[in-house]
């Protein structure tokens, strides 16, 4: 007898009460650490990054621990509470490395660490948010771009994001995956001048340097590429945050803001521009929670759930950062008004992981279409 096929699980796209208790607990640390004079003053200094703050967020919280299984001293969670706090983290623009070392190098690195060896042992240190870890590629690699940049540890790597505040460098090359440490004799991190100062980049020159050698070529392109597709996935949370900051803010000033003895919100014209930003938004947050949902549940549908998430959020967050410093008038034109963080770190994470139009294509091959 044939057994029917059983339909696919609907994803979960409601937040958890858990989730909600994280958001809260993020929300709440980042309001009083990194409220917009904090962020603004930050990208004027020398070190964006606020020790304090990671320390707080990492081990306090336990953020830094969420990917990584409770066997190697983090909390075991999975990719929808990651997802909660990148939201978090793309409402309030707050620079951490969190995106970068505790998605895209723990996830690297779990696809490694079966074994116990170096790999598990990094994911220790990196789960109690003493240390930080970057993969060395270019910021924009997509998931389904992963090539070696390098043949040995010789050679330059460039746009990096995070690699100046890194302890750790995860180093594809040709022989296998490495990891370098930042202070490494050879090893020579240049900061460059992102759009983003919120997340810096930075140039990585390796002459001669040394590292541990964390997987062979075939499992190192394996391990990238699942590294890639979860931040490429938990992105699109942090863009579905920022959205949601431009929205509420721009809501919220347009009623306040008073022009011919109306609120300027009451205008017909802008009520039709808020609502469609409206409907753009909850469209994001059903892309970014199915994304992230995919990848907790290890669906096979989830490089498709990616795809889709990015070719849709990254075009949101710039609309919505966009609209909002127009709707603000002459004060979203100012740095004064944190607005211009938000359109910066929308238009940076539109090209981060792969461009939409990139994801655009991966849907397209993804997706069998029915003969004609």
């Amino acid at each position: 007898m044939t057994v029917p096929a059983q339909p696919p699980a609907t994803p979960d796209l409601l937040y958890s009460q858990d989730e909600e208790d994280l958001r809260s607990a993020v929300r709440a640390l980042l309001a009083d650490r990194a409220d917009a004079p904090t962020v603004i003053a930050a990208t004027e200094a020398d070190t964006p990054y606020d020790p304090r703050l990671w320390e707080a967020l990492a081990t306090g919280i336990g953020a830094a621990g969420l990917l990584v299984p409770e066997k190697l001293g983090g909390q075991g969670a999975s990719h929808r509470e990651a997802a909660v706090v990148l939201e978090e983290l793309g409402r309030s623009v707050a620079p951490a490395p969190y995106l970068t070392s505790s998605v895209v190098a723990t996830e690297t690195l779990l696809a490694l660490a079966g074994d116990g060896g170096p790999a598990a042992a990094l994911l220790v240190e990196l789960a109690s948010g003493a240390r930080t870890a970057v993969l060395a590629v270019p910021f924009a690699t997509p998931p389904t771009g992963v090539a070696a940049a390098l043949a040995t540890l010789d050679g330059t790597v460039r746009g990096i994001a995070d690699a100046a505040a890194a302890d750790v460098l995860l180093v594809p090359t040709a022989e296998g995956l490495y990891a370098v440490e930042a202070t490494a004799p050879g090893a020579a991190v240049e900061p460059l001048v992102p759009l983003d100062l919120t997340r810096p980049l930075a140039t990585l020159t390796l002459s001669g340097a040394t590292g541990t050698l964390l997987a062979v070529p075939e499992a190192s392109a394996t391990a990238v590429r699942r590294g890639l597709l979860a931040g490429a996935g938990l992105l699109a949370s942090e863009q579905l945050g920022i959205a949601e900051w431009c929205l509420t803010e721009t809501v919220r000033y347009t009623r306040e803001r008073h022009q011919f003895n109306r609120p300027v919100g009451s205008f017909q014209a802008l009520k039709h521009r808020m609502a469609q930003l409206w409907l753009e938004v909850v469209s994001a947050r059903a892309a970014a929670r199915n994304a992230a949902d995919a990848l907790a549940t290890g669906s096979p549908d989830a490089p498709l759930a990616v795809a889709v998430a990015q070719a849709y959020c990254s075009g949101v967050a710039v609309h919505a950062a966009e609209e909002c410093v127009q709707l603000h008038g002459g004060i979203g034109m100012t740095w004064e008004h944190p607005a211009h963080l938000y359109l910066k770190r929308a238009k940076a994470d539109s090209t981060a992981y792969g461009s939409a139009g990139s994801h655009r294509e991966a849907v397209a091959e993804l997706v069998e279409l029915p003969a004609p």
